[in-house]
């Protein structure tokens, strides 16, 4: 684990009674799990278990706690994401045996590009470009699991959400 995460991780771990996990997204994922050189000073995360201390993560280790004035870095909760039906089933752990009560997990590759599709700026299309290139993303896997897992649960605009898929595949394939 990266600095300065690492050590952020390591005091937020000390200070926890018991195991958490965090179901993580975003630019920490895109960057420390798949290479990409991206600042980012926020870890988002999707789920925390126990849910009954997602407050206590928060205030120890969120946006105005004390750890990140130590750090510099802090974590934030994603509150409403479109993420593809099932997608817990594929979560991977980062950094197992790190840390005795912070487990972190990372949405695998083709969920995390998924992630992407409704807001779709400049730098989501970066990050689905980069994991075409670099997992390599298979194009049939990415749009199937639209199809599929997305679609079906999207929250918005799905006919946008149809068009940037599209225009996913016809940019990065």
């Amino acid at each position: 684990m990266p600095e300065p995460w690492n050590a952020f991780f390591a005091d937020l771990d000390s200070v926890l009674p018991e195991e958490v996990h965090l179901h993580c997204l975003g630019g920490f994922v895109i960057s420390v799990c798949y290479g990409m050189e991206r600042p980012t000073d926020d870890v988002d995360f999707t789920s925390l278990h126990p849910n009954d201390q997602n407050e206590r993560v928060l205030s120890l280790a969120g946006e105005g706690s004390p750890l990140r004035r130590k750090h510099k870095v802090y974590l934030q909760r994603v509150t409403v994401a479109n993420l593809p039906e099932g997608y817990e089933d594929r979560l991977i752990e980062m950094f197992p045996g790190t840390y005795r009560n912070v487990h972190l997990f990372a949405l695998d590759p083709y969920d995390l590009a998924l992630t992407k599709i409704d807001r779709n700026i400049q730098r989501d299309r970066d990050d689905v470009k980069h994991l075409v290139k670099t997992v390599p993303l298979e194009r049939q896997i990415l749009q199937d699991r639209f199809e599929r897992e997305l679609r079906p649960i999207f929250v918005g605009d799905v006919r946008r959400a149809e068009l940037t898929i599209k225009l996913w595949i016809e940019a990065f394939y």
